[in-house]
C-alpha cells in the first residue's frame, strides 16, 4: 500500500486512514505489532455509497472476468505463503504450519468461487400447457462481511470471494483483533485490478457502531457473519423494517462418537488434531469425546500420551503445537470450565492448569492441553463452548445414548464419528443433528463441502455448490408465447 501503514480502510478503491487507529497486539508476548485505522459511521456510509454505486457494473461482468481475479489473488498468495503466515501467526497465535494451512486452503476458497461463478445457473423448467419457465439468479447486491478472529484469512476469503464470483459488492469487516492478515489479503485481491467500489475493508475497534450504521441502509442487501451466537442472533433482530439475506455462521460444542470397532491409534491421532488446532480456538473444534465403555481406558490411553507430546508455546517456535489463546477472557473461561468440573467429579489425564513459559518474553495467555476424564453433563464443559486447549471424556454404553449425548445441546454446527461398520456410522449421520460430520476425519471443512450449522450454530451455507447460492436471489420466469 502506498498510504502509511495505519491506513487500512479501502473505500472505493483507495486505502485511506482515519482519524483515529488502534493497536494490534501479539497474543503470545503481548507486545504491539502494528496498528489499524478505526473507521467509524461516515466511513461506513462513504463505503456502502461506492458499493452501491459499482453493484450494477460489477453484476454486469462476465463471470470468467470475476473469476480472472479470483484466480490471480489465489496464485498470489500461493506464492507469498511463508511471508503472510508469518504475518498470521504473530497477529493471531496459530503455529505457523496452521498458518500456512489456512493460507493454502483460502486460495483453495478463491479457486473453488472462482469456477462457482461460472455455474450459478438458472433452469429452464419444462413446458406447462401455457408455456415454459425459467428460474433466473442474480446477484443479491451489495454484501457486509463479519469475519472471526481464530481463522482470519480462510473465513474472510471464503465469504469475499463467494460473493465476488456471483457479482457482488463486498464491505468486509475484520475482526479488530487480526486486521493486519485481513487487510494483506484484501490488498491483494485489490491489486488485481478490481474495479472501485466492488471490494471494501473497514477495520474497526469499535463495530457495533459502524455494523449499526451498515444495517440501517437498505442498500445492504446481505449480511454474512462468523463469530458467536449471541452476536449472531443480535444481528438478526437489529433488523429494524429491512428484511435482507443473513447467513450465520455461530458456535459450536462439537462432539465425538468413537464406536468399539474403530482403529484406536488411528482415532486417537484425529481427536487430538480436532480438539488441540488452533488451541482449541474453533467452532468446529471436538469439545465433547463420548467413548464405548469396552474401549474407554485403552482410547483414554493414546489420548492422553498423544496430548502430553505437544509443545506449547509462540506460534513461530520450532516444533510447537499449541498456541496461545487469543485474550484474558478466553483464559478466564478456560480456567472456570475446568475447575467447575473438577469440583463436579472430574479427574485430569494431562494438562488442567496455565503454561508457565520460561522466556520470560512470553506475557500472553497459555493454557496446557488437557484432557479431563469422567466428564458428566451437569458440567459446564459439557453444555458451553470452550474454545480453548480442553477436551471433556465420557463414556457410553449403546448407540442410542452415544447419539442422545451428542445432540443434547443448543448448537449443530460439527461432529465427529469414529467406527468400521459403515452401516451404523450411516444410521449415525442420519440421526446427529449437525451440519458437517467427519467421519474418521478430523478436518471435514473442503471448498467443495456446504459449509454450515442447525440449530444455534447458524443458518445458510458456505462452500459446495450451495455456497454461491446464499449470494443469489431466485427469479421465476413464466413464459407465454
Amino acid at each position: 500500500m502506498s498510504e502509511p501503514a495505519a491506513a487500512t480502510l479501502l473505500i472505493d478503491g483507495r486505502w485511506r486512514p482515519a482519524p483515529a487507529v488502534f493497536e494490534v497486539v501479539d497474543p503470545a508476548s503481548l507486545d504491539v505489532i502494528g496498528h489499524a485505522s478505526d473507521a467509524g459511521a461516515e466511513h461506513a456510509r462513504t463505503a456502502l455509497d461506492a458499493a452501491a454505486a459499482a453493484f450494477r457494473g460489477w453484476a454486469d461482468t462476465d463471470p470468467e472476468t470475476r473469476a480472472g481475479h479470483l484466480r490471480a489473488a489465489a496464485g498470489t498468495i500461493r506464492a507469498r505463503v511463508d511471508e503472510l503466515a508469518g504475518l498470521l501467526t504473530r497477529e493471531n497465535g496459530k503455529p505457523l504450519g496452521e498458518a500456512r494451512g489456512e493460507l493454502v486452503n483460502a486460495a483453495r476458497m478463491l479457486e473453488w468461487a472462482a469456477e462457482e461463478g461460472r455455474r450459478a445457473n438458472g433452469r429452464v423448467t419444462p413446458s406447462s400447457a401455457a408455456g415454459p419457465g425459467l428460474v433466473l439468479r442474480s446477484p443479491v447486491g451489495p454484501v457486509l462481511a463479519i469475519t472471526p478472529w481464530n481463522f482470519p484469512a480462510s473465513m474472510l476469503i471464503r465469504k469475499v470471494g463467494l460473493a465476488l464470483a456471483a457479482g457482488c459488492p463486498v464491505l468486509a469487516k475484520p475482526a479488530e483483533q487480526t486486521p493486519l492478515i485481513a487487510t494483506a489479503l484484501l490488498e491483494i485481491l485489490q491489486d488485481t485490478g478490481l474495479p472501485a467500489g466492488v471490494l471494501q475493508s473497514l477495520t474497526t475497534a469499535n463495530p457495533a457502531e459502524l455494523v449499526e450504521e451498515l444495517l440501517a441502509d437498505d442498500r445492504l442487501r446481505k449480511v454474512s457473519f462468523t463469530g458467536s451466537t449471541e452476536v449472531g442472533l443480535g444481528l438478526l433482530r437489529r433488523t429494524g423494517a429491512v428484511l435482507r439475506r443473513t447467513s450465520l455462521e455461530m458456535g459450536g460444542h462439537s462432539p465425538a462418537i468413537v464406536f468399539e470397532d474403530a482403529d484406536l491409534d488411528a482415532a486417537a491421532t484425529a481427536l487430538v488434531m480436532a480438539k488441540f488446532f488452533n488451541a482449541g480456538q474453533s467452532c468446529t473444534a471436538l469439545n465433547r469425546l463420548y467413548v464405548h465403555r469396552s474401549v474407554y481406558d485403552d482410547l483414554l490411553a493414546l489420548v492422553e500420551k498423544k496430548t502430553a507430546a505437544l509443545r506449547v508455546g509462540r506460534g513461530d517456535a520450532e516444533g510447537v503445537g499449541v498456541g496461545p489463546l487469543i485474550d484474558a477472557a478466553g483464559l478466564a473461561k478456560v480456567e472456570a470450565q475446568v475447575a467447575d468440573a473438577l469440583g463436579k467429579g472430574a479427574r485430569v489425564v494431562v494438562g488442567g492448569t496455565r503454561w508457565e513459559p520460561a522466556d520470560p518474553a512470553l506475557r500472553g495467555h497459555f493454557f496446557q492441553p488437557t484432557v479431563l476424564a469422567d466428564v458428566t453433563p451437569e458440567m459446564r464443559i459439557s453444555r458451553e463452548e470452550t474454545f480453548g486447549p480442553v477436551l471433556a471424556v465420557a463414556a457410553f454404553e449403546d448407540d442410542d445414548e452415544a447419539i442422545a449425548l451428542a445432540n443434547a445441546t443448543e448448537y449443530g454446527l460439527a461432529a465427529y464419528v469414529f467406527g468400521a461398520d459403515l452401516r451404523r456410522v450411516w444410521r449415525v449421520l442420519d440421526r446427529l443433528d449437525f451440519g458437517v460430520i467427519g467421519v474418521n476425519d478430523p478436518a471435514p471443512v473442503r471448498p467443495e463441502l456446504p459449509f454450515g450449522g442447525q440449530k444455534n450454530s447458524g443458518q445458510d451455507r458456505e462452500g459446495g455448490s450451495e455456497g454461491i447460492e446464499a449470494y443469489t436471489e431466485a427469479k421465476a420466469v413464466a413464459l407465454r408465447f
